[in-house]
């Protein structure tokens, strides 16, 4: 059962039968509802999660709009992590896009894996350098590129989120409006 969560982890270090076996021993299973809430605006997030199934969507509240941070699909480490690694309320909301299934660990499990496992520490660390080079690229991506150039690069990096994401969490994420991500589709569409 935990074989994707293992296989995701043994990209960024070697495990031997043990720490195999304190990690599946540390990570639980949760299936949750499409609209179920992991995390609330709010909330103190206790938890990280790895989608074994389905997609989280982790968005921030402006003036009443949902701004899109994040999706995460299948095999991918989420949390609203800022409120997880400061223990304090949240200002994003981790809700499930789809029905999805995820393994989750709580922060004193973690921290507890941390001494059981050191070379976990390398996994977490490798996991945020990754999250710092996304997060620098969608920065950049809106300061030097078109919201058709922002379009391009999301439906060339992830396809198949074009099919199982909203059109208007799309165009929340590439910091657009519904009608210009309509128009730019029309575009691509009539050029094919």
């Amino acid at each position: 059962m935990h074989q994707n969560l293992l296989h995701a982890i043994s990209y960024f270090i070697d495990l031997s039968l043990e720490e195999k076996e304190l990690i599946m021993k540390s990570f639980k299973f949760k299936s949750l509802k499409k609209k179920e809430q992991l995390c609330s605006l709010g909330s103190i997030s206790k938890e990280v999660y790895f989608v074994k199934s389905g997609l989280l969507r982790l968005y921030y509240l402006h003036k009443g709009n949902e701004i899109t941070a994040f999706l995460f699909s299948e095999n991918l480490f989420a949390s609203a992590f800022p409120s997880f690694l400061e223990q304090k309320p949240s200002e994003q909301v981790l809700e499930a896009l789809e029905n999805t299934e995820v393994f989750f660990i709580s922060k004193d499990n973690l921290e507890q894996l941390y001494k059981d496992v050191p070379k976990f520490n390398i996994v977490t660390r490798k996991l945020a350098e990754q999250r710092f080079i996304n997060a620098q690229r969608f920065f950049v991506s809106h300061l030097t590129q078109t919201p058709e150039e922002r379009y391009r690069q999301f439906s060339q990096n992830f396809p198949d989120l074009i099919q199982r994401v909203p059109q208007h969490i799309i165009a929340s994420f590439l910091g657009i409006t519904p009608v210009s991500l309509s128009r730019i589709r029309n575009r691509k569409k009539k050029s094919v």
